[in-house]
């Protein structure tokens, strides 16, 4: 009866959030696509040794179904480590434009080895892509269809709550998912716990928009990257600084888009192994009430 109540309440409560944000999403630039493509080209998502690093514990994996949409089924990664004794603190983990794809597997299995429950979403409905112009049907189709979207995200923070019993939960993703992360962020502004951006395109940048987060913000970017260039993060930092919000907000010298994924061709081992270490930090200072233990250091 609890989980029945729960997600009513958040139904009615989402309902304008869900509204606003396809809005927005529907006013993107319908080259945002094509630009990622361009950045892209070159790239293989191809799991490598440097992303396949063991998680610091043992970890459990499986493939769940967290909800529907539209009478189909949405399947998503869970992960978590395989000796807890308590309800753990969650992340929904959003997939880059290629898809849910190994990459992000073995991503969310190294972040549950970090003592969290993992939930990688699918805004795929099943699909990866292994090259630029397959990923970008994939994501304009995704697009296309924020509503979508919107609804698998609101659904996978109702089942990280209600099926596990998280007691936090956060987003996080990269490049594609970094925008959504920040999305999931606008969609439940009151109830995430915290947000965490790698490189998101099309960031959202309206203080109108942004003044409703109360949650905690990372964002991690790159020196050279266009999507998002310098100019955009350093007004959605301002922006966030001059609405009061909780945020921090880091500049890679040196780094360009994608450069945390090690299958890429941008790939900086420097910058990505800080970024982790600050992610790291960041998730468990929010998370778990632990102190800070990295240093204010950049690549």
């Amino acid at each position: 009866m609890l989980k029945k109540y729960f997600g009513l309440a958040l139904a009615v409560c989402l309902f304008l959030s869900t509204w606003g944000i396809a809005q927005s999403q529907a006013t993107l630039s319908p080259s945002l696509g094509e630009q990622m493509a361009q950045l892209h080209q070159g790239d293989r998502p191809i799991p490598t040794p440097l992303v396949a690093q063991a998680p610091r514990m043992p970890i459990q994996s499986e493939m769940v179904t967290y909800g529907t949409v539209e009478e189909k089924p949405l399947m998503g990664y869970l992960a978590a480590p395989t000796d807890y004794s308590e309800d753990l603190p969650a992340i929904i983990v959003i997939h880059e434009w290629w898809g849910l794809n190994d990459n992000i597997k073995m991503m969310s299995d190294r972040l549950a080895g970090e003592g969290y429950r993992v939930l990688a979403v699918d805004l795929y409905g099943g699909e990866t892509a292994d090259n630029p112009e397959a990923a970008l049907q994939l994501v304009t189709n995704a697009n296309n269809n924020p509503e979508q979207l919107l609804d698998n995200l609101a659904l996978a923070y109702h089942y990280l709550k209600t099926e596990h019993n998280a007691p936090k939960v956060a987003s996080l993703g990269w490049c594609f998912g970094g925008r959504w992360s920040l999305n999931t962020g606008l969609l439940l502004p009151d109830q995430l716990d915290a947000v965490v951006i790698y490189y998101g395109g099309g960031m959202e940048t309206d203080p109108e928009r942004l003044k409703t987060l109360e949650m905690p913000i990372l964002g991690i970017f790159g020196e050279l990257d266009q999507n998002p260039s310098v100019e955009t993060v350093r007004e959605f930092e301002a922006t966030l600084q001059a609405l009061g919000k909780t945020a921090e907000i880091h500049i890679y010298k040196g780094a360009d888009h994608a450069f945390a994924n090690p299958s890429g061709t941008r790939y900086n081992a420097k910058a990505a192994a800080d970024a982790w270490e600050k992610t790291i930090d960041f998730l468990n200072r929010f998370l778990k009430g632990q102190e800070s233990s990295t240093s204010n250091s950049e690549a």
